[in-house]
């Protein structure tokens, strides 16, 4: 039997491996087998991950020294990965996705193939195959889309490299423990917090926080279907455990730091979950609305990590999870929709899928789960951060995260209800936007190939027990340099003061004012729509679709960590 150490290269060498054989043989192999082979090798690296993250669970954190170099006396010139509990499970669910995904996609891209089994292998060089795959279609909205996005984007890849810098000449080392310790003995020093806030902003743009979050809807928006599973799912939460790395590990000892976080972020999370919650309410166009509840979720996840307790923590790893299934269905019946009936438009769609009743049931039970469902992963994640909270912001924070919830989950039930059941006012034939070209011209897969994935995710989503809880609970006690967080044993409540079911009623009720508004009593929808159409009108401002004015907002981001750490 192999050790498990011996397996920690794995994830990496194994896909890319195999890409390079693919691509060496790929003038003589048939269309299909790309797809089986980048399928079955994103099933075996979750696999390996898997197996990973349980060794490391019993043992320790698994480390392995490429070429033999380990440290020596107070040396450290080699390059290891790492693999604690949380990684391992992270890499698991996000081979777990791939794999889905591919399956999902299978045929779609026709003209060239192995592209997204090339975005799985290029994972930690994403933002490059993320760049041209948004702007897959080539049609004008879809290059705007993929500009705003690579400009960002790129601006947070120069920021992580001047941050990267900067505690490199301070410290003189790049390991996350040296640097651990550097940081620890350096005291107060404008270097080391200057590198924390240009690595935690470069973080947030990938993670779409406020005010790094514009590209995120531009970019889903015109990105094909399956690559917004992936983009939603996995791509951006990742950036949050990126930053929660180096919360917990390297700058665990700098008390500036730690009070940005723990204030700033907070803030920061709250004022995410909410804009994100009331951009997806506005939203007609599915993709665009699934990517600004993305953005809501992620602002809950960073109130998870703001809390700096092992609480918080686990409840951010198990929401990434549980968010990745839920939204990553989402996303595939979103693409299911746009393959089978030529509409990405909630309203254009009325009443066209009364054909499709598992997709309809499905769409429904997402938005349950969304909204806050008390079932399986998703909720296990927002309880755990809904304890958090209380030790620390207490019921405001708390009542934030379930007002995102309640937001966004009722606006893929107002979806689901008028797409699925024909509810809702006939459209506005003047309102009608047609899909484009591009979003038209989708390969005609299969609906039952479409829809396998789609329910494997849901299914996995919805398991009963408290197995997430627990796992995510064991990842957080082993991550992150001693002391970084709240020791204190983790005991999950079965209720918080204000218990998700509140949330998924509200989302419920929400979207039922919606589709019946037309027989309530006329002054209920005018007096909502007094308060809430100005309001919905400046947000869209904000979100003008220009680069410059996105870049503006990073400038004012950067701002905003200056101001907070005024205050340290």
């Amino acid at each position: 039997m192999i050790p498990p150490h011996d397996l920690v290269p794995l994830p990496a060498v194994l896909p890319l491996t195999v890409a390079a054989a693919m691509l060496a043989a790929a003038h003589i192999l048939p269309a299909r087998v790309p797809d089986a082979v980048a399928t079955l090798t994103a099933g075996t690296v979750a696999a390996i991950a898997a197996v990973l993250a349980a060794a490391s669970a019993q043992s320790g954190m698994l480390v392995y020294w490429f070429g033999g170099w380990t440290p020596r006396p107070g040396v450290v010139l080699g390059i290891a990965f790492g693999v604690d509990p949380a990684s391992g499970a992270i890499a698991a669910f996000i081979g777990l996705l791939f794999a889905a995904t591919i399956v999902f996609a299978w045929g779609y891209f026709d003209e060239v193939h192995a592209h997204l089994f090339n975005l799985f292998v290029w994972f930690e060089v994403m933002s490059v195959a993320a760049f041209a795959l948004t702007a897959y279609h080539l049609e004008r909205p879809s290059l705007v889309g993929a500009l705003n996005f690579t400009v960002t984007n790129s601006l947070a890849a120069f920021m992580m490299l001047g941050g990267i810098g900067l505690i490199y000449a301070r410290v003189g080392a790049l390991d996350f423990q040296a640097l651990s310790n550097a940081v620890a003995r350096q005291g107060p020093d404008p270097v080391v917090i200057g590198s924390f806030c240009l690595l935690a902003a470069a973080l947030m743009i990938k993670a779409a926080i406020l005010p790094f979050h514009f590209w995120l809807s531009d970019a889903h928006a015109v990105a094909p279907s399956p690559v917004c599973v992936i983009f939603s799912g996995a791509m951006v939460s990742i950036g949050l455990f990126a930053l929660a790395k180096l919360a917990f590990w390297v700058f665990a000892g700098s008390t500036e730091v730690q009070f940005l976080v723990r204030d700033g972020f907070t803030a920061l999370g709250g004022a995410t979950a909410v804009l994100g919650a009331l951009m997806a309410w506005s939203q007609r166009h599915l993709k665009r609305m699934l990517a600004f509840s993305t953005i809501a979720h992620l602002g809950v996840m960073l109130t998870g990590l703001a809390m700096l307790s092992r609480t918080g923590l686990a409840g951010l790893f198990v929401y990434i999870v549980g968010h990745g299934l839920v939204k990553g269905a989402l996303f595939m019946l979103a693409g299911m929709l746009l393959a089978t009936r030529a509409s990405i438009d909630e309203i254009e769609l009325r009443g066209l899928g009364r054909g499709l009743a598992p997709a309809g049931i499905a769409m429904a039970v997402g938005g349950l789960l969304l909204g806050g469902a008390p079932w399986g992963v998703l909720d296990d994640g927002t309880r755990l951060i809904g304890q958090a909270a209380r030790t620390g912001p207490g019921v405001a924070a708390e009542a934030t995260i379930l007002f995102a919830a309640a937001l966004t989950g009722a606006a893929v039930l107002r979806a689901a209800g008028r797409i699925f059941l024909g509810l809702g006012s006939d459209p506005d034939p003047e309102e009608v936007e047609a899909p484009t070209e591009a979003e038209k011209a989708e390969a005609d897969r299969p609906l039952w190939l479409m829809m396998a994935p789609c329910i494997v995710l849901l299914v996995i989503a919805v398991l009963p027990g408290d197995l997430a809880t627990k796992a995510g609970v064991a990842a957080a006690a082993g991550f992150g340099h001693e002391g970084a967080a709240s020791a204190a044993a983790v005991t999950p409540d079965k209720w918080s003061e204000l218990p998700p079911s509140l949330a998924v009623l509200a989302a419920i009720a929400i979207a039922a004012f919606d589709l019946f508004r037309d027989r309530l009593p006329r002054f209920l929808p005018r007096s909502v729509d007094r308060v809430a159409e100005p309001l919905f009108r400046g947000l869209g401002v904000l979100h003008s679709g220009l680069v410059g004015d996105y870049v503006a907002w990073i400038v004012v981001g950067l701002g905003g960590f200056a101001v907070v750490l005024a205050f340290s």
